[in-house]
């Protein structure tokens, strides 16, 4: 077996090119009643606005004519002063368009009223032109002009050729321009969040109050969430429907299975704990009274108002139990990883429970336990997240993760007793984090096991991640609660698993929470062709053992590459993969993992960052990359619905990989005899403006990503210290480490020996 290497060296970086100037697509052409049709909207907009009473900037929804990259989105049009168009997002959707089966954007902009009488301005100016040029343009003509520019009177037009083909290629970009309406919204549900995301509490709390809507700062989630009754509801949509952003349940049904009594006798001890890493459990209540309570540090966060009952404590007591214990109670399933010692913080009972209140609490318990850098979370509401917008539960996970650099295992929930088991049903909330690892269950044949839901979250983003064996029908799970051990099955049940082998590739290994995920995705996935059922397992199903994540077979070469990200490239074109009579006799995969900052207001284009992945062999053009990845190379042309379904843009995990064959072809070697990756880093947003009127950081700058990379040799030999040579004789050499479990077991167990100083010495 060999183990996984860690390579260290040196990144380059490269910043953007500026943009050229505008274009329109081959075969397209823009009229003069195109730009008469934005002005009436636009007019239609201004005289709505003109007429509220509340202080509050307008807001003006885009309907695109398609799934737009941001290089798309408007450009000229609703710019506000010095703030770009771009920098006015408050939300994004996705609406069916007319072509059949194909979706486009509807991106929500707030501005002044100025920017859309300026916007008016800008297209009958340009309509002015438009029509001295004979009522029409393409793109041919639209070139010509930005290359030549304006002649004649056109040149007193009152705009420059720039800014006239920005108002053409917007025009070209936007179906119709319009505002939000009582019949564009969902029925009630009582968590409401309102556009606006630079409004503090006070100020959303005095805006509903100038509405009629009166509700208190004890009512809010956070800056735009609101707890609302329906009355309150109800005078919101009546008076300003146009500032409803999304509303969501906020009673989630936690059904927790119940367990059979284990027929075989278990007669259970445990040793002290020692020095285990610690996970953090926010569960339902723990009982203090079994046999391993002296592992667990117990905190009951739940409101003593609403009791207790006896329910409470098994579901928070059994997930305990297998994270603590789990290879003693499940010996088939032992995964290397020992024991753990767990902070169990009790946030909800069995039933029904106020997702309001449970959000509060996982933030709180995070921020103040900041030593604890793995939680479980295995509650799971059985509702179906909304097809457009992100849960409360996952928008504030995702928030911690990005921030406290913590990383949540969630199960990915089940099926109720009364779902068809034979439907489809997509996952529920907390199951819709992006940052989080979440993990399905699988059975003991391998199989998505009966009860599990499915992704996507946001139409778009691949959940669950991985899976793992949770127990089903007739092969269920040992585990220990209130009444002893019990056989039970769910995907709560499936996450402790995943979060010890988290737990253990952290503390224990020393590694990054990034590459902890990334080699857990990458191990999972094998090299078998994604199929259908991969939208229950995620990326397939995480091997038992921890050996078998941290060590490949002899003839497979494993590697991780760590850094941050700051300018638009960052990238190494030197990774001297060994040669074998002058070709690759490789199979190649790599899997790439970052957290990036997340805005719940911005609905489906939820990440404010993308990372490009293209790894592969190095040719004269750069990297000729696994998957053909051509985003951002000369002269390719890629559709962001494209670019999202075949490249997983805007994705917080990328997986590239070659699919087993009968027949294997070694790979040729290019005029540079070497491999490499590069990082193309993209932010939803322009870069904001400080008061001083400097350019502020990106949201992405200093984000930190792991790739892991593995090659199979399909020529059966070991090139494992080949390779390993090849990276240290480089004239800039790579730092290898190797990663050794028995090694990294006996350093973190000497960190924790306490030493005794003798003062008479």
């Amino acid at each position: 077996m060999n183990n996984t290497l860690r390579l260290k060296g040196k990144f380059q970086t490269r910043s953007a090119q500026a943009p050229g100037a505008p274009t329109l697509p081959a075969n397209a052409v823009v009229e003069s009643d195109d730009l008469k049709s934005k002005i009436e909207q636009l007019e239609s907009v201004a005289t709505y606005w003109e007429r509220q009473r509340v202080h509050i900037l307008p807001l003006v929804q885009v309907h695109y004519r398609r799934v737009v990259p941001k290089s798309k989105r408007l450009q000229c049009l609703l710019a506000d002063g010095s703030k770009t168009p771009n920098n006015s997002i408050v939300g994004a959707a996705f609406e069916e368009s007319e072509v059949r089966g194909r979706q486009r954007h509807v991106i929500t902009y707030s501005v002044s009223l100025d920017a859309i009488r300026t916007a008016i301005s800008k297209l009958e100016k340009a309509l002015g032109i438009l029509e001295s040029l004979g009522g029409k343009i393409d793109d041919r003509g639209l070139q010509s002009l930005t290359r030549d520019g304006l002649t004649g009177q056109n040149k007193q037009a009152g705009i420059s050729k720039t800014t006239f083909a920005n108002v053409i290629r917007d025009v070209h970009s936007v179906a119709r321009f319009g505002v939000k309406s009582k019949e564009d919204l969902d029925g009630y549900r009582p968590l409401v969040t309102i556009y606006g995301s630079d409004r503090s509490a006070e100020q959303t709390v005095s805006l509903l109050h100038d509405l009629g809507v009166e509700v208190t700062s004890a009512n809010l989630l956070d800056d735009t969430t609101i707890r609302m009754a329906p009355d309150q509801y109800t005078v919101l949509c009546e008076k300003a429907p146009y500032l409803i952003s999304m509303s969501l349940s906020d009673l989630s049904q936690y059904e927790l299975p119940e367990g059979e009594k284990s027929p075989d006798p278990y007669n259970l001890t445990i040793p002290d704990p020692g020095n285990e890493p610690i996970v953090g459990v926010i569960d339902t209540r723990f009982d203090a009274g079994v046999y391993y309570s002296d592992w667990v540090e117990y905190h009951d966060e739940i409101d003593p108002q609403l009791g207790v009952d006896s329910g409470d404590y098994i579901h928070g007591t059994e997930v305990t139990s297998l994270i603590v214990d789990g290879p003693r109670l499940n010996p088939a399933l032992d995964d290397g990883c020992g024991r753990f010692r767990v902070r169990h913080f009790a946030v909800a009972k069995q039933g029904k429970n106020s997702s309001f209140a449970i959000i509060s609490k996982i933030r709180q318990i995070v921020v103040t336990n900041r030593d604890i850098t793995v939680w479980n979370l295995s509650l799971g509401s059985g509702l179906e997240i909304p097809p457009n917008t992100i849960s409360p539960e996952a928008a504030v996970l995702d928030e911690l993760q990005n921030r406290y650099g913590v990383i949540f295992v969630v199960s990915g929930t089940n099926k109720l007793s009364t779902d068809d088991v034979n439907k489809p049903k997509r996952i529920g909330a907390p199951a819709d984090s992006i940052n989080a690892l979440v993990v399905n269950a699988s059975s003991a044949l391998r199989e998505p096991a009966s009860y599990t839901r499915e992704g996507p979250v946001l139409q778009f983003f691949r959940k669950p991640d991985v899976s793992c064996f949770g127990g089903d029908g007739r092969d269920k799970m040992a585990v220990y609660g209130p009444d002893g051990v019990v056989l039970n099955e769910g995907t709560s049940f499936a996450a402790p698993w995943v979060t010890r082998k988290i737990a253990y590739l952290i503390h224990v290994m020393n590694l990054s929470c990034e590459t902890a995920k990334a080699l857990l995705i990458d191990s999972a996935s094998g090299w078998n062709t994604m199929s259908s059922t991969n939208m229950k397992l995620g990326y397939g199903i995480v091997p038992r053992r921890i050996e078998d994540i941290l060590e490949t077979p002899s003839n497979e070469i494993r590697f991780i590459l760590e850094g941050r990200v700051d300018a638009f490239e960052t990238y190494n074109y030197r990774i001297p993969v060994p040669l074998v009579e002058g070709k690759y006799p490789y199979m190649a995969r790599a899997t790439l993992c970052y957290f990036p900052k997340c805005d719940k207001n911005q609905g489906v284009d939820y990440t404010d960052t993308e990372l490009d992945l293209h790894f592969g062999r190095v040719n004269k053009k750069g990297i000729k990359s696994l998957g053909n990845n051509v985003q951002g190379d000369a002269f390719a042309r890629t559709y962001e619905g494209d670019a999202r379904r075949l490249y997983r843009k805007w994705d917080n995990v990328k997986h590239v990989s070659d699919t087993e064959k009968s027949r294997f072809v070694p790979r040729k070697s290019f005029e540079q005899p070497y491999w490499g990756f590069k990082l193309r880093k993209v932010e939803r947003f322009d870069r904001p403006i400080d008061e001083d009127g400097s350019l502020g950081p990106n949201a992405g700058d200093g984000m930190r990503f792991s790739i892991v990379v593995t090659l199979r040799g399909m020529d059966r030999r070991n090139h494992f210290e080949e390779f390993k040579r090849n990276c240290q004789l480089q004239e800039e050499p790579w730092i290898v480490e190797e990663i050794d479990m028995n090694l990294n077991v006996e350093l973190y167990n000497e960190a924790d020996i306490e030493i005794d100083f003798d003062d008479d010495e």
